[in-house]
């Protein structure tokens, strides 16, 4: 859900990686395999918004999908939840009665935040009653529908219109969690991740449209090469975006493991490529990801 696709960013993309380094494209995207004598769980990495010419959803990850008795997703994507995010955001996200956002920032920040809105055909005055790790996440979405990435295209969204009530569903995490990882950095970092992503907005796309490319290949060693270097830059926010997200949901499968049957599990694609991805820590609780496509 949480997607910032910039070189700081990682999450909002669709792509998997086998532990097997070095793997060849295949010419569709990864999908991977857990299992024990009585359980089957599938890692599928998503992208959450995809041009409409993109087609993923055949062969072996239509064949998991049919198998699996429950769809496992980052959050609650039912409409019922997804229609109590709106006034959550009201409650976090909205700055206090006289703050501006753009009286926070120093006149170098400001004026690369107008730049960009400008860029956009945004009003400059557009999210001023919104906390900077919001109006951020707002920014770019704008520029990804630009660039034609809707997220009525995305994988998650595919996925829920194909199950429908056909299947079980579980969610491994909360919305009101995952803006957390946002809404709790401290203010000055707040502002330098919206400045940032101001000053790369022409970039957006066209990283988004790379990465893309490389999931849709299936492309292991390139998409991993592209996510570790967003990485770089800032590594308290990857910690709290991926790495220790990672590691709760090792957790997760180890103990789903436990219980019989077949499950599809759709997160991010970012937390199954790079450094500290998801199949490296379930290999050292000893648990193998077999790729199968």
């Amino acid at each position: 859900m949480l997607a910032r696709m910039t070189r700081n960013t990682l999450i909002g993309l669709a792509a998997a990686f086998s532990l097997t380094t070095g793997a060849m494209a295949q010419d569709a995207p990864a999908l991977w395999r857990v299992a024990d004598a009585d359980t089957t769980i599938y890692l599928f990495g998503t992208v959450h918004a995809l041009p409409s010419d993109v087609d993923w959803y055949s062969g072996p990850v239509k064949t998991a999908l049919d198998e699996s008795s429950t769809l496992v997703t980052e959050i609650d994507m039912s409409p019922e939840a997804l229609a109590e995010i709106g006034p959550m955001i009201q409650q976090i996200a909205i700055l206090p009665e006289g703050t501006s956002l753009r009286g926070m920032m120093s006149e170098e920040q400001r004026e690369t935040y107008e730049a960009a809105m400008a860029s956009l055909g945004v009003p400059p005055e557009a999210f001023d009653n919104l906390e900077p790790w919001f109006a951020a996440l707002q920014l770019s979405n704008i520029a990804f529908a630009k660039a034609g990435f809707q997220p009525q295209n995305g994988t998650e969204t595919v996925l829920e219109a194909t199950v429908g009530d056909t299947k079980g569903r579980d969610a491994l995490e909360t919305p009101r969690y995952q803006f957390s990882i946002f809404d709790e950095l401290p203010m000055d970092a707040q502002i330098d991740y919206l400045v940032e992503t101001a000053a790369e907005i022409d970039t957006l796309g066209p990283m988004l449209d790379e990465m893309i490319a490389e999931w849709a290949e299936g492309d292991v060693e390139a998409l991993g090469h592209l996510l570790n270097d967003a990485l770089q830059s800032d590594p308290v926010l990857a910690e709290r975006l991926l790495y220790a997200r990672n590691a709760n949901w090792a957790v997760w499968i180890d103990d789903r493991l436990d219980t019989p049957g077949t499950i599809f599990m759709a997160v991010g694609a970012g937390h199954l490529a790079g450094t500290n991805k998801l199949q490296d820590l379930l290999a050292e609780r000893g648990i193998q990801a077999v790729r199968v496509q």
